[in-house]
């Protein structure tokens, strides 16, 4: 005998309804774990896709086609440490404080790979294996146009393609061994306005691709950005080591550009130098801020309101280190404000014959009649994504004509040329090659045993103006390596090579 139980046709409906309601509920929890799977794998897999790399040029160089560089291969399975920092590094490290001794000590992470003076009138990137000092990793995700002076292989094939020779990086090498021994303790460089001397040697430096990573260069790197740092850092982002006020624009703009740059590669390469960010930030906000408010140049002493307005010669500058300081990537109030005001202000100071004069009324800075400010003024539109501008093409045409450099006379002047350099070559093709012609195997020539260069002039009068480069061995030393550097820090901006 069996006893059955039979549901009514009421519960019998009811019962099928929550079956179908916790089918229904199961269905969609899974639909949800499955999009929510989806959701983290593609955040995992695509951020890297989608991270955007930070442009770490000089100036943009309008090249079409670029060479196809494969990124190397990078393992996470060693990771590299620097090098112990000296006993004089190490005796404060600190984050936030404002003592002028404080040196801070970086914190590295970085996965190894496998495989960028005057008196009162005058003064004047690099990625991968760290060249010849040895250099950091991470470099595969940085623009091709950067990649070929990354490490020495590519390097030289840019110098030679670039009309250099062997002997330009024999010599740019050995001028960074004497910067390196000539380094004072606390990681400045002299004499006398040390924030510029420090920047113009860190610069040099960099444009060679050395970072605080590089093996044979990267502890005399960290000492002089932490030097700046320490500087900035008592004065609020002020980058000055002197009162005297002529000297002061050209001072803090110089030792601003070498920090714009030292803070994109510190970036790129996961460096934290404990207050090398907010410096930067306040160093280039500093210069826009002081800007003159009539004239668009800037004045000795950053007075923004004087009736001279500036002059060319301090106005490069500070256009070259805004040019580092945006690609940072850090935010500044008013930057293209200030340059469109301040490419203004150098197009006026152009003349008829396409020569560049110290301001728009005067025809200073033109020793023996000639413009010595014209790579000035080129360089400053080449910079600002104006590579082809009329200004530029007419600068060229002068520079051409009238431009000499022989060392041992009185067409030596190492500022003048320090600028046409860096725009000749950017302008690339026939030009370059005659200015590259010119230039060259002079400067070569006068290169002393120790890596320093010797006076220029031959003891003749210099067709320069407030030639300070003839005293000051640290001076001159860094424009001509920052010159010699210029094979491989930039690209013709025309797109034409050397012919």
């Amino acid at each position: 005998m069996s006893l059955h139980a039979q549901l009514s046709p009421e519960a019998q409906a009811r019962l099928q309804a929550q079956r179908r309601n916790s089918t229904i509920s199961s269905i969609v929890i899974s639909l949800l774990s499955l999009v929510l799977v989806g959701l983290i794998l593609a955040f995992v897999f695509l951020e890297p896709i989608l991270k955007e790399t930070p442009v770490i040029v000089s100036y943009a160089s309008n090249v079409t086609n670029e060479d196809k560089i494969e990124a190397k291969k990078m393992t996470n399975s060693v990771e590299r440490k620097p090098s112990a920092p000296s006993s004089s590094m190490a005796k404060v490290i600190a984050a936030n404080t404002t003592s002028p001794t404080a040196v801070p000590v970086p914190e590295v992470d970085v996965p190894e790979p496998s495989t960028d003076f005057g008196d009162g009138d005058d003064f004047g990137d690099g990625w991968g294996n760290g060249g010849d000092g040895g250099g950091g990793g991470g470099f595969g995700n940085i623009p091709a146009t950067m990649q070929k002076r990354c490490s020495p292989e590519d390097r030289m094939q840019r110098l030679l393609e670039s009309g250099g020779t062997e002997k330009c990086e024999e010599a740019v090498v050995k001028g960074l061994d004497w910067l390196q021994k000539t380094q004072a303790p606390d990681g400045s460089w002299g004499p006398g306005q040390r924030g510029a001397m420090t920047g113009l040697a860190l610069l040099c430096y960099l444009g060679h691709c050395e970072t605080p990573l590089s093996e044979k260069y990267g502890e005399t790197v960290l000492k002089a950005i932490t030097y700046l740092v320490g500087i900035g850092m008592k004065q609020e982002g002020r980058l000055t080591t002197t009162g005297e006020p002529n000297p002061q624009p050209y001072e803090h703009a110089i030792a601003t550009y070498a920090l714009g740059e030292a803070a994109t590669f510190c970036k790129q390469l996961g460096i934290n130098v404990p207050n090398l960010i907010d410096v930067t930030q306040k160093a280039g906000q500093y210069i826009i801020d002081k800007q003159h408010v009539e004239s668009g140049g800037w004045d000795y002493g950053y007075a923004s309101e004087s009736a001279r307005g500036g002059d060319l010669s301090v106005t490069a500058w500070q256009i070259q280190a805004l040019k580092a300081c945006k690609h940072t990537g850090l935010d500044f109030r008013n930057m293209q404000k200030a340059i469109r005001k301040a490419l203004e202000y150098v197009e006026n100071c152009q003349g008829r014959d396409g020569g560049f004069g110290y301001t728009p009324t005067s025809g200073t800075h033109a020793p023996n009649g000639y413009h010595t400010l014209t790579g000035a003024g080129m360089l400053s539109f080449q910079m600002w994504e104006k590579p082809s501008a009329a200004p530029v093409r007419q600068g060229e045409r002068y520079i051409l004509k009238k431009s000499k450099f022989k060392y041992d006379t009185a067409d030596a002047d190492l500022y003048g040329h320090y600028y046409e350099a860096q725009a000749m070559i950017a302008r690339g093709g026939a030009g370059w090659k005659q200015y590259n012609d010119m230039f060259r195997d002079e400067l070569l020539g006068g290169q002393n045993a120790d890596g320093s260069w010797k006076p220029p002039g031959g003891g003749q009068k210099l067709n320069a103006v407030g030639a300070a480069f003839e005293s000051n061995t640290t001076y001159r030393t860094c424009l001509a390596i920052l010159m010699l550097e210029t094979y491989y820090r930039f690209l013709p901006a025309t797109g034409a090579g050397i012919k």
